[in-house]
């Protein structure tokens, strides 16, 4: 993936404070899938539908803008630009203004308005402050524990050890950025308010929708930012459709050694996560993601 020498977003920030625990974004089934295995339910739904939805937790973290010129930080501040470029153009498209959210790189725990996290929940949005959070060590994670492949460009170097491939990196960060795009069209409001009249069952396939829905804005995004300035190389689509298909519902159950249950999916399977994502992605239209059809 080519993402050097374009801009850095202002809007990356590096945390200052510490926290508790909270969950919602795709690393927090890594977590989830461990306590569901003892507990038997997703305690981050139940903290993402408390939570958030009930305005509760922390007021959010200390943070000053990321002035560190590592690779991580870099790598970070040049995709959010990217993803803050092409949603600009669409929202234009459709006569609307797009509001850039907040990214906060944090090292082990942070704050934020949605309650507070710990390495181990993964990349999250917050809809709360509109701001997406970010532990970097995730991308270490994406390789060494889910099995998503490495930079395909120059994973041999040393400066790539360890770490997975940038455009894996950058879907995630789109996914997290697609739920920012949710919250501004009101899709989370409405989301949150049908689980609230529902059974565990039905809220759970409507999380699904929403995460589905979250990975087609990311593919939408990859191919209007491909023809904007042209960044994919060989390999990337195949690295980004890898790491959707590696945090599917199903394939992290059967990882965890637990039967699949379609009923307390809340991400989406493998096969759907890489369905949705590729719709995006092919179709460069917002109109092609409509994954409720109705289920509102």
């Amino acid at each position: 993936m080519k993402w050097q020498g374009r801009r850095g977003s202002s809007n990356v920030r590096s945390s200052t404070g510490g926290g508790k625990m909270i969950g919602g974004g795709i690393g927090g089934i890594i977590i989830a899938g461990i306590l569901w295995l003892v507990f038997g339910v997703n305690p981050m739904t139940a903290l993402q539908t408390g939570q958030v939805i009930a305005g509760g937790g922390s007021n959010g973290t200390s943070s000053e803008p990321a002035t560190s010129d590592d690779r991580d930080t870099q790598f970070v501040k040049v995709v959010l630009a990217d993803t803050e470029e092409v949603w600009h153009q669409i929202f234009n498209e459709a006569g609307s203004t797009y509001k850039e959210p907040s990214l906060i790189l944090f090292n082990g725990q942070v704050n934020s308005a949605c309650g507070s996290a710990s390495a181990a929940t993964g990349p999250f949005y917050c809809p709360g402050d509109q701001t997406v959070y970010l532990d970097t060590s995730f991308f270490v994670e994406m390789r060494q524990n889910l099995g998503i492949a490495g930079d395909q460009q120059g994973s041999g170097t040393q400066e790539n050890q360890g770490k997975a491939g940038d455009f894996a990196q950058a879907y995630v960060i789109a996914h997290e950025v697609g739920h920012h795009v949710q919250t501004l069209l009101g899709i989370s409001q409405q989301v949150n308010e049908a689980r609230r009249q529902v059974t565990q069952a039905q809220s759970n396939k409507l999380s699904v929708l929403q995460e589905l829905q979250a990975d087609c804005f990311a593919g939408v995004w990859a191919q209007r930012n491909q023809e904007r300035v042209q960044f994919l190389e060989a390999g990337d689509i195949d690295e980004a459709i890898n790491a959707a298909g590696q945090i599917g519902d199903d394939r992290l159950a059967q990882a965890s050694g637990r039967a699949v249950a379609p009923d307390n999916f809340t991400h989406g399977t493998s096969q759907q996560r890489v369905e949705w994502f590729t719709r995006g992605l092919e179709s460069g239209n917002v109109q092609s993601c409509d994954t409720f059809s109705g289920a509102l």
